[in-house]
């Protein structure tokens, strides 16, 4: 491998420990980390957040059962198993290199389901405008239902923006600005990636296939109906959480949705699971709806953490099952 080429992909996989790794530090300083392990085993209730696993891991099911159901078209026909474990092994790989999942799973069903490549990468991007279309329409309904909320705390508060802007040291604004660029900085890079990939006609051709198939889906209600199923889990996956703590118990679903909204948004910035950013936004957001700010730090860093350890069990489980999975060669297969 040229020079270049591996100081580009090394800089891919540093960069972004480094800034998550950044934020996380800016916001930890001086926290006495002792006194976790009493929050853990002695104030936290762990019934909520083991109900909660279930919906993590039906999140990822579900976005593998849809995946399926948008490769019927293209005439794919990847086993149901397969594309699940496809989607574990994707998220767990994104904590090494962030966002190189998407690629992973691609690779997954080429391999093991003899899928083409392009045609998976295409409706993986589908996949991508339909979630963010949706979190965009969920949180507008969110910032509706949340106005009259907002207004009554600065009401009752006598707080202003101007207040809550004074708030925010010269390292604060430093952090936001980081994760604006950060997120510029993987749109670009997204798309040197599919310029890539332009260069190759079969690849590009598989592509838009994938990105046109939704219309072309046979079972549309039941590829919806995992849609919402996606996001709902994921959803009650975050929400279950906030009944494991006191502080947190009481703040009710406008909270919820708020801070799962501004979580969703944080993770674009590319460092693994969203760490740093996410726990800097959804602190934040608890500390605007009454939260202390060490206790939001407790909850961010213990649902944050527990919740990375649950995608990784995931990706091992998804490595060992693939490697006594039969594959399947197709007479015919795309190449790269």
């Amino acid at each position: 491998m040229e020079p270049r080429k591996l100081i580009a992909n090394g800089a891919k996989t540093v960069l972004p420990l480094v800034l998550g790794g950044t934020i996380l530090y800016w916001m930890y300083r001086g926290f006495d980390f002792q006194s976790v392990s009493h929050v853990l085993w002695h104030e936290m209730d762990w019934r909520w957040m083991l109900l909660s696993f279930p919906f993590g891991i039906l999140a990822q099911a579900f976005r593998g059962w849809r995946w399926q159901l948008a490769l019927e078209p293209l005439g794919e026909k990847p086993r149901a198993a397969v594309s699940v474990h496809a989607v574990f092994l994707s998220y767990a790989s994104s904590l090494v290199v962030p966002r190189i999942g998407e690629f992973t799973r691609c690779g997954v069903l080429k391999r093991w389901d003899g899928v083409s490549f392009g045609k998976a990468l295409g409706t993986v991007v589908t996949e991508r405008v339909i979630d963010t279309l949706l979190v965009l329409m969920i949180t507008s309904l969110t910032l509706l239902l949340e106005m009259s909320t907002f207004g009554t705390f600065f009401e009752k508060t006598g707080t202003s923006m101007d207040n809550i802007l004074s708030r925010f040291s010269p390292t604060g604004y430093l952090v936001t600005a980081i994760c604006g660029a950060a997120a510029l900085m993987l749109l670009h890079y997204l798309l040197r990636r599919l310029s890539i990939y332009n260069k190759v006609k079969a690849t590009v051709s598989g592509i838009w296939q994938g990105v046109i198939s939704l219309k072309d889906v046979k079972r549309l209600p039941l590829f919806l109906a995992l849609t919402l199923g996606i996001w709902l889990s994921y959803f009650l996956h975050y929400y279950l959480t906030f009944f494991c703590f006191g502080f947190t118990a009481g703040l009710g679903l406008g909270c919820a949705l708020v801070t799962f909204i501004v979580g969703s948004i944080a993770v674009i910035v590319p460092t693994p699971n969203g760490a740093g950013p996410w726990h800097f936004a959804v602190k934040t957001m608890l500390i605007l709806y009454g939260v202390q700010e060490a206790q939001a730090l407790y909850f961010v860093l213990i649902v944050h953490t527990i919740q990375t350890l649950l995608v990784i069990a995931l990706g091992v489980w998804a490595w060992i099952s693939l490697n006594y999975t039969k594959r399947i060669i197709p007479k015919t297969t795309d190449k790269l």
